[in-house]
Order: structure tokens, then sequence, then C-alpha cells
């Protein structure tokens, strides 16, 4: 935590997070515009944040691209506003919800990284089980996890099989990458969905979820990649604000034994 702190003492650094905020995943290059700061004065800033866990990054192809990490926020809450101003923290996570609604609006993917105390056998565990899953998610998937292999989902009694709902990558206690579940009618009537809103997200492609594993130390590094949306998407928002109740879940199950509820 002193980490954090630190880093968002500077004044140049909270300019980058802001900078984030207002628009996700850009390049070095972009930001250094962005913020009329020399190349190498934006690459220091960068690697304090990085080693703060405030920003993740993740390239594609030749590009490394920043992202904003809201966890360690989440956890500064958790830790002291929570315990001492309720009525505070719900406004604060209101305010939340709608900066990440609008910066995922301007960037049509969710990146999210978290530091686990666990090993990464545990974690894969955790993310493939059914017995983990149903306890910090309420979900179960079903799958020998091999690449090409349906994913059957099991969620509020209903039962979500179809031949697109696949495992696209597969490094045991490294990566794993999979397509997002379909929304069927029984689905959506479950988590009592209109039929309007419905139509709206099952008219969009299929977006994919990857989970990066990294060991850091006695910790491991979970990165999870939430994309293929289209331009104001209406799955993004609900995925923006759903994976960080997710893995906080996770993260606590792992370390303390016990589930947040969700």
């Amino acid at each position: 935590m002193d980490e954090v702190f630190k880093a968002l003492a500077d004044p140049s650094r909270r300019r980058l997070l802001d900078s984030l905020n207002e628009r996700n995943g850009q390049t070095l290059r972009e930001l250094c515009a962005g913020l009329e700061m020399a190349r190498q004065s934006v690459s220091k800033h960068l690697a304090v944040l990085e080693a703060a866990n405030l920003v993740t990054t993740v390239w594609r192809g030749r590009e490394k691209l920043h992202y904003l990490n809201a966890a360690p926020i989440n956890e500064i809450a958790e830790r002291w506003i929570t315990r001492y101003d309720r009525q505070r923290v719900h406004a604060l996570a209101d305010l939340k919800r709608a900066l990440e609604h609008s910066t995922a609006m301007e960037e049509p993917e969710f990146v999210y990284t978290s530091y686990i105390n666990t090993t990464p056998q545990r974690l894969w565990q955790a993310l493939t089980e059914p017995a983990f899953t149903k306890q910090y998610w309420d979900v179960t998937f079903e799958s020998d996890w091999a690449v090409g292999s349906v994913i059957t989902v099991v969620q509020n009694g209903v039962t979500i099989s179809d031949p697109e709902q696949v495992v696209l990558e597969s490094e045991p206690f490294r990566r794993l990458a999979y397509t997002w579940h379909t929304f069927t009618p029984e689905w959506a009537a479950s988590h009592s969905m209109s039929d309007e809103h419905l139509a709206k997200i099952s008219s969009e492609p299929r977006s994919k979820v990857a989970f990066d594993i990294e060991p850091v130390g006695e910790m491991v590094k979970l990165t999870v990649v939430h994309d293929g949306f289209e331009t104001g998407s209406a799955v993004l928002p609900g995925i923006t604000y759903g994976w960080p109740v997710v893995i906080s879940s996770l993260k606590t199950l792992l370390e303390t034994g016990l589930t947040l509820p969700i």
C-alpha cells in the first residue's frame, strides 16, 4: 500500500492516471503527446505506477497499451474508507461506476489486474474447477479446458451450452482464454432482464475473456482482459462493473477461505 500512496503523491503521475481515465489503453507515444511530457519522464512515471499496480499493460502486436487499474483504489476503500464512512463510500462507488462506464465507451475492452497471495496452480483451479467458481462467482463451468472444447455454463439454475462457447487458449497455470457465454431467454429471465435488453445484447458480436497468470515473488499477478466488444456495447458496462466484484471475491476466497456476497 505504501507504493500506491507514493505513486499518487506526484502530480505528474496523477495527470497520467487522469489521462488514462479519460481514454484507456494508450501507448507511450499517445501519453507523451497528450500530456506534453518528455518520453523519458513519462516512462519513469509509468514504471512507478506499474510497480504500485495502478497501471497495467497489455501488448497488442508491437504496441504496449497502458490501462488504469482500479484494484489498489478498491483495496484502499475496503481497508479504511468503508470502515469509517459508508455513505461516502456509496457515493464514491457511484462515481467510480460512472467513470468506468465513460472509459468503457472510449475503449471497448476491459482490463483489470490483481495480486493474489496464492500459487499459479491454486489460481488455475479456482478459475476452472466448479467447486471453486460456485463459491466466489455462483457460476459453474463444465469443460475439459482443452483448446476448442465447448464450455457449458450453469448459473441461477440455468444451463447454457452453445457450440460457439469454447476454449480459445489453455496453458495450465499460465493463460486461459475463452469466448463469453451465450445470452439465452432462460438466462435473461433468471436475471429479470427485459426482452428489449436481451435482444440488444444478443445482437452484439460474441466477446472473449483471457486470464494471464504470472508468479511475482510469493504472489501471483492475475490480469483479466475482456475484449471483442463493438463501440457503444450494451454488454460492456455490465462486464466493467462485474469483473472487479468477481476477482475481489476470488482473491478473498484464496487468501482467507471466505467469499464476498455476489
